[in-house]
């Protein structure tokens, strides 16, 4: 019943739940008090509604954005609790006092400076925000940008100056409770002086000496960086707020780039979601901005996904432009027709040329180019089962999509049944269940069976850390050491990672978003060395809910001896280790089927949503060499991913190279028709005047005669 409220609600905990449901009876409470009337009653009241409603808002709950909606927003809140305080007052007959009138023009006045304290908080946030956001631009040196205003007088700046009441408010129940006009004439005091030097505070921040440069002023000096630094491959990329990953897959590939890389964003909550990097990052929300910057020198734009937004570097006939996408799989998302926009489309291997074949959306196969998948190469190769501990199985299921398509997901139909029986194997294997962060976001069914999971496998985990036949071998002084580790690299990749201080915004951002080299080389082995800690900070063979930014994808699977996923590019990815994998056909569509229409599964263990054939992916991992499928795995592998050799990052830089020489040559060949065609005007120009001459002097002629 709570779970379904929450549901309802829309919030995260039961907690939230309960806060929320305080907070709402809350006013009806003040109500009653104040028409009591009980100043005891009306106090506890109020402090809980203040407190509920501080917790949602530092939890961000989604309910404080619907009570502005129906008209029960933050001001309209502390409105009503200081109307039924005035109610109180009156109640316990004080409305011919001084105090009584002192605390009207006090809420009066206080109410009266939300105006001028909200519209100077807008003012110089707006003021602040700058048309173009860079990484690793050097905008310092180009022109002058002012320090942030302190977080303090702009963050959560509304609900700050609504909570300046809490001086009246006090002051005024204690006159209430006392007869002590001088508390009250206090409180007024103190809310009112606060509320006043809070509008003060914040009006210095609008000087031009405060602001950073006009609009034009900045993109006037990114475009003089862009014609300095002479960008020559862009990657380019749009999405919502959960959709950062497709563009951080491809941040290291773009830093072993020959050319020189460029990032252009549109959305500034991707930049705050990008992982670091060393290549120049601009974030462009404005198209007409984009349209204006100088890219002259760029010959290949990459593109990551298919999103509306593209339309605004596609127009430009000076680069070519390549869909690269953000997986390889056989969903119907890698042969989006869309693609036929792009003058490539790259793919890991000759399977991808074979699917877009096969779907006939436009896309010629002349224009398609196979480059392996760079982003693979931290993947380890499988060198058979590990002596002495217990095999791993990967349970990765991608999310439910934006249907209710069964063949979406795992989770719902199947998921259950595989943990179980992954728990219950014999001989015994370790879990793994690492789901996919968009996981629930859509269908409340997949993120109860998320749940569920979740539970199961903390549950067996549980139990097993309680099995002499498993912690016999326990080494738990050395896990100790391994946690340590953990807490000293994790506060040590934190202080690298703090590139900005507490009063930066994203103009300051801009300014001081320089790369430090020798941090972002040291963050990467810090992140190396706290995978390896991870590891080692648990029993080998405890059952383990892996989610958030670590461990990543790719370290579980070189953690694990199989995996068991849905169709989707994590499959694809897989096949890069060798190691056995099972594909769940949630859809039913049958082995032979789901075979014909899914390339990455047919050297996959196809399950049924019973998940029956568990027994034969992990027989393939207990005896590797009667495991049936090892060639077809070899084969395969090289069929979706592309060969070995050269290395992926070796045939992108070669396709990227190639598709600047074919821009390259456009561009000149455009200049030389160019130059023709001006050639050819003069001429004819020249020929149209010599024919004036000619005509004049026959004219002189007849007028002589």
């Amino acid at each position: 019943m709570i779970s379904t409220a929450i549901r309802v609600a829309r919030v995260g905990s039961a907690a939230e739940l309960a806060a929320a449901a305080l907070m709402t009876l809350g006013y009806p409470g003040l109500m009653l008090a104040a028409l009591v009337p009980s100043v005891p009653a009306f106090a506890a009241v109020a402090a809980v509604t203040y407190l509920a409603d501080l917790y949602l808002h530092r939890k961000g709950s989604y309910l404080i954005a619907l009570l502005g909606k129906v008209r029960a927003g933050l001001s309209t809140r502390f409105l009503i609790r200081e109307l039924l305080l005035i109610l109180l007052l009156a109640r316990l007959g004080h409305s011919e006092e001084p105090a009584f009138y002192a605390a009207i023009a006090c809420f009066t006045a206080f109410f009266g400076l939300q105006a001028p304290h909200g519209a100077l908080v807008t003012l110089i946030g707006n003021r602040r925000q700058m048309p173009v956001v860079t990484r690793n631009v050097d905008l310092a040196s180009r022109m002058r940008i002012p320090d942030a205003p302190p977080r303090r007088l702009l963050s959560r700046a509304g609900v700050k100056m609504l909570h300046l009441d809490l001086a009246a408010v006090v002051g005024l129940l204690v006159y209430a409770l006392t007869d002590s006009a001088p508390a009250a004439y206090a409180g007024v005091g103190v809310t009112v002086g606060l509320g006043v030097l809070y509008v003060l505070a914040l009006v210095p921040h609008l000087r031009a000496d405060r602001i950073p440069p006009h609009a034009d002023k900045v993109l006037k000096t990114v475009s003089t960086w862009l014609r300095e630094y002479r960008p020559e491959t862009v990657l380019y990329f749009s999405g919502s707020k959960d959709s950062a990953y497709q563009v951080n897959m491809w941040l290291e590939t773009m830093e072993q780039l020959d050319s020189r890389p460029l990032v252009i964003l549109r959305e500034r909550y991707i930049l705050e979601k990008m992982a670091p990097t060393t290549v120049p990052v601009v974030c462009v929300p404005g198209g007409v901005h984009l349209m204006n910057m100088d890219l002259s020198t760029v010959r290949v734009a990459l593109y990551a996904a298919n999103v509306g937004k593209n339309i605004h570097l596609l127009r430009v006939p000076t680069m070519k432009h390549v869909f690269i996408g953000h997986g390889d799989s056989d969903k119907l998302a890698s042969v989006n027709p869309f693609s036929k926009v792009y003058d490539e489309v790259w793919t890991a291997g000759r399977a991808g040329r074979d699917r877009y074949a096969i779907a006939d959306v436009g896309i010629r196969d002349e224009d398609i180019v196979e480059v392996g998948r760079p982003q693979l190469a931290p993947i380890e190769p499988w060198r058979g089962p590990s002596e002495g501990r217990i095999p791993t199985v990967l349970y990765a299921p991608t999310w439910e999509g934006w249907d209710d398509n069964p063949g979406n997901t795992s989770l719902l139909l199947a998921g259950e049944n595989i943990v179980k029986k992954l728990i219950a194997a014999e001989p015994p294997v370790r879990v793994l269940y690492k789901p996919h962060p968009f996981t629930g976001t859509r269908s409340a069914k997949a993120g109860a069976a998320h749940r569920r999971i979740t539970a199961l496998i903390k549950k067996a985990a549980a139990q097993r850390a309680a099995d002499p036949r498993f912690t016999a071998d326990a080494d738990a002084a050395a896990q100790t050491r391994a946690k340590s580790d953990l807490t000293r690299l994790k506060a040590r990749l934190d202080s690298l990672s703090l590139a900005f201080d507490d009063k930066a915004d994203e103009a300051v951002t801009s300014r001081d978003g320089l790369v430090d080299m020798r941090k972002h080389e040291e963050a990467a082995r810090l992140r190396t060395e706290w995978n390896d800690a991870y590891w080692r900070s648990f029993p080998s063979f405890e059952h383990r809910v892996v989610t958030g930014a670590g461990p990543r994808l790719y370290d579980c699977f070189n953690a694990s001896e199989a995996m068991v996923s849905d169709i989707s590019s994590v499959v694809s990815d897989f096949i890069a280790s060798g190691k056995p994998y099972a594909v769940t056909d949630s859809a039913g569509l049958g082995a032979e089927e789901f075979r014909r229409q899914n390339t990455a599964v047919r050297a996959a263990v196809i399950l049924g949503n019973g998940a029956d054939e568990l027994d034969r992916l992990l027989d393939a991992v207990r005896t590797p060499a009667a495991d049936p499928l090892a060639e077809d795995r070899k084969e395969l592998k090289e069929y979706l991913l592309g060969p070995d050799e050269p290395t992926s990052i070796e045939q992108f830089n070669t396709a990227v190279a190639d598709l600047a020489l074919k821009a390259e040559a456009r561009n000149v060949g455009q200049e030389s028709l160019a130059v023709a065609a001006a050639a050819g005007a003069a001429d004819a120009a020249d020929a149209l005047a010599d024919e004036g001459v000619a005509a004049e002097g026959l004219t002189d002629g007849l007028t002589t005669a």
